[in-house]
């Protein structure tokens, strides 16, 4: 509890190019004002949480967490729960898709087993912190104790803290564990309001049987552990999973140094409402990077307040989706840096009268 309580107090209040000099500098570019759009939207952010006009992008990451979940016996998946320990098996030899996105950002790839039902060799690329070996059973009762709650949101405040060493300059959040979906979905409807109908989808591909028993199961689980959704922390703890602790407290510990967050889909999204609800401060350096193909998921980012990069109807999760999402930022930032100014291009300023005027 005192990582957690001295990451709460790190991060602070973010204001949006607080005395104008990322727009200035975006209108003395040789582009017409406003003519990239969102882009400028996303190099904006990056440079007010970085408190830095000219701050680039070195060091990227992403972090996949990993984890299972006793509510698997309850067949809401259509994927057996070892799927999780050998889906972190191909992250680590390289040849799963998220290796193949991060090369082609050019962002490392950090695998964590948050609370995978297996045991792996320690070996380059993984972060062994598990909490334990898989949630409970959340159909019967709680998914973990308050205190696996606090320790699997200090796991991922411990693994961004570690990877500093190397360099971070951004982040991106990633998911791998059978069965999330389930969690997820209960911890948005718990945090939104919304019927668990509303805010449930498919999964890895159940049909529409599945999908109905699925639905039924979350609705138990809800009446059974009854989360309150004012203690965040107990709604993690009722009704979490140990990965999505673990990005609830990357996004946390990110804040508190004051690093730019990429979430990905559904699963890293529930997680980002823990994360908000824990210190509402930490919405301001949350990027969502895209709208999933999952149910509830427009509705948990409209709750945060956000408007996704893109949607391209993704639902695979390991952190795909944030990955895609940070080159469109990377290249926001590499307009505002490094593009010729009208002076520097030799081309003539716009006339003040045709200037876009400024809300």
């Amino acid at each position: 509890m005192k990582l957690l309580n001295q990451t709460l107090e790190n991060i602070e209040g973010i204001t949006i190019d607080p005395n104008g000099r990322v727009r200035e500098r975006f209108d003395s570019l040789a582009i017409p004002s406003g003519s990239l759009g969102r882009l400028e939207e996303f190099a904006t952010i990056y440079a007010s949480i970085k408190k830095e006009t000219f701050a680039t992008i070195k060091h990227k990451a992403v972090f996949t967490m990993a984890g299972d979940h006793g509510i698997s016996r309850e067949n809401v998946s259509a994927f057996p729960q070892e799927v999780t320990g050998q889906m972190v098996r191909s992250f680590l030899r390289g040849d799963a898709t998220i290796n193949l996105f991060a090369q082609h950002v050019g962002a490392r790839v950090i695998v964590v087993d948050c609370g995978v039902n297996t045991d792996f060799q320690s070996v380059e690329g993984l972060r062994i912190k598990k909490v334990d070996y898989g949630t409970a059973n959340m159909i019967h009762g709680p998914a973990m104790t308050h205190e696996q709650a606090i320790e699997s949101l200090e796991v991922g405040i411990e693994v961004l803290l570690e990877e500093l060493s190397v360099g971070l300059d951004v982040v991106a959040t990633g998911d791998m564990g059978i069965a999330n979906t389930t969690p997820s979905s209960a911890i948005i409807s718990c945090l939104t309001g919304e019927k668990v109908k509303k805010v449930t989808g498919k999964g890895t591909g159940l049909d529409d049987s599945g999908w109905e028993r699925k639905v039924r199961v979350i609705e138990r689980v809800l009446e059974v552990n009854k989360p309150d959704p004012s203690r965040p922390i107990d709604v993690l703890a009722k009704i979490g999973g140990f990965e999505i602790g673990a990005i609830a407290g990357l996004c946390l510990a990110a804040a508190s140094k004051r690093i730019p967050v990429l979430i990905d889909g559904f699963v890293s999204t529930a997680a980002a409402l823990i994360a908000s609800a824990i210190e509402p401060k930490v919405n301001n350096y949350l990027i969502a990077s895209h709208v999933s193909a999952e149910n509830g998921h427009l509705i948990a980012l409209e709750k945060l307040g956000k408007k996704a990069i893109f949607d391209l109807n993704l639902r695979l999760g390991e952190g795909t989706g944030a990955l895609l999402g940070l080159s469109l930022v990377e290249v926001g930032v590499k307009v505002l840096t490094q593009t010729a100014t009208f002076s520097e291009a030799n081309v003539s300023m716009p006339e003040l009268k045709n200037l876009r005027k400024e809300s």
